[in-house]
């Protein structure tokens, strides 16, 4: 049982949906694929990218983990402990999904299975890495249980492990990796639009030193009541109308906005807008595409709209760059 699930980038809103306004987000051409195959015995086995968290495992072991992460998932949201705390490695995020999942549909595996994560999307760089192999490996799972799972089943179970990664998710990862495709993303409401037709490239400047959820926080403490996310709404609502009438130039404009407001919630950190500002020299425009990072010199993934390839100014940063498309296919049964 093999299922795909495709990363994401977040085109405009981030950070500003978790506060009720749209944001704009694409599956891309990186995906997550977990393999599930059945094995004697009775253990639960994980096979994951370099071997960190791999391992065998009781369902009554896996029992206790989804008690012991739920417990301190209450602990952080009382305020007694960080984000980073309620999981104690990131292997654990499988971990508790496989068992969530069976709790959920109330159903029992009899034998042993193993179950083979690889993965093509950056891990902690804001392109849904969390997000898409949690549904990747719930969609195995409910193939191999011969389950009629629900579009709906797929996202809740999701969320429910995104949490324990985000904190306060919003919902946006999964649901792109889910269905595909390009959508605006409102309150949980999804408007689908067409995928964009412009050339962009993908520019790795690091996995940033804060995670997602830490990044979310410390906007949160400083930004909460700010009148800023007015302007990321009408930042967004003018980025849809140029996606839709193919306007490049117009797009380019507003990635230069999205970015001028990421700065000013302090996401960006000072060397990454130095690489930006050098390509919007060059005539393009950049964005940091995820949480961006509250500490160190790191963002994560920087999207590019530029006639070429930003090759010359990533070399001059120390960064790469690859094209990146979108993909119409969400999650999937390969």
């Amino acid at each position: 049982m093999k299922a795909v699930a495709p990363g994401k980038l977040i085109l405009s809103g981030e950070h500003a949906v978790v506060y009720g306004k749209p944001a704009i987000a694409m599956a891309i051409d990186r995906s997550a694929v977990f393999e599930l195959t059945p094995q004697a015995g009775d253990q639960i086995s994980f096979d994951l990218p370099g071997g960190e968290g791999s391992g065998s495992h009781t369902l009554i072991a896996l029992g206790d983990l989804k008690r012991r992460v739920d417990k301190k998932y209450r602990e952080f949201l009382r305020g007694e402990i960080g984000i980073r705390d309620v999981l104690t490695m990131p292997a654990d995020l499988f971990r508790f999904a496989f068992v969530h999942t069976l709790d959920g549909l109330h159903r029992h595996i009899d034998t042993g299975v193993c179950l083979k994560l690889r993965s093509s999307i950056p891990v902690g760089c804001g392109m849904g890495s969390s997000a898409a192999t949690v549904l990747s490996e719930i969609r195995a799972i409910g193939h191999y249980l011969r389950v009629d799972f629900k579009p709906d089943w797929y996202y809740e179970y999701s969320l429910e492990a995104e949490k324990l990664q985000h904190g306060k998710p919003s919902g946006v990862d999964s649901y792109i990796s889910l269905h595909g495709g390009c959508a605006s993303f409102k309150q949980g409401v999804a408007n689908p639009m067409s995928l964009p037709r412009m050339k962009m490239y993908m520019v790795q400047t690091g996995i940033p030193e804060s995670t997602t959820g830490e990044s979310v926080i410390e906007v949160e403490h400083r930004f909460k009541n700010s009148e800023i996310w007015s302007e990321f709404e009408a930042v967004t609502n003018a980025f849809e109308e140029a996606i839709r009438s193919n306007d490049e130039q117009k797009v380019r404009w507003l990635v230069r906005e999205n970015n001028s407001l990421l700065v000013d919630i302090g996401v960006v950190p000072k060397r990454v807008q130095h690489f930006i500002a050098d390509i919007e020299s060059a005539g393009g425009s950049a964005k940091i595409c995820g949480a961006g990072a509250v500490s160190g010199d790191k963002g994560g993934v920087v999207l590019v709209f530029a006639d070429e390839s930003p090759t010359a100014l990533c070399a001059k940063h120390g960064y790469t760059a690859s094209p990146v498309r979108g993909d119409p296919l969400g999650i999937r049964m390969v």
